[in-house]
């Protein structure tokens, strides 16, 4: 892969995205609650499958969850699956929230 990969931070539509030579290849769904950055859904275009562009995407998106001091809740399969193969980032998986339904801490269901 010859052309520039970006991970940029779209906070109006929720989500990270990894563009290739300025094309959208994917995206990585959040949301944030009490101060938590929740990952719901993680995406990459058919085309640019097995490129290695999720598991970009998301180490992307973690440093700049790091960066931002915000613990993460990995709803998200791909996410939660990629911090078990790199508990670099285990650090940032949030503590579990109180069982207060009432509790904006409380993860949200992932959207699909």
């Amino acid at each position: 892969m010859n052309e520039t990969v970006e991970v940029t931070d779209n906070p109006d539509a929720g989500r990270y995205e990894v563009t290739v030579g300025g094309r959208l290849a994917g995206f990585a769904e959040y949301r944030h609650r009490g101060g938590r950055l929740v990952f719901t859904h993680t995406e990459i275009k058919d085309e640019f499958e097995g490129q290695g562009l999720g598991s970009r995407l998301v180490r992307g998106a973690l440093d700049a969850a790091r960066a931002a001091g915000a613990p993460v809740v990995p709803l998200c399969p791909f996410v939660a699956r990629y911090i078990e193969r790199h508990p670099e980032y285990a650090d940032l998986v949030a503590k579990a929230a109180s069982a207060d339904p009432a509790d904006p801490a409380q993860p949200v269901e992932p959207s699909h």
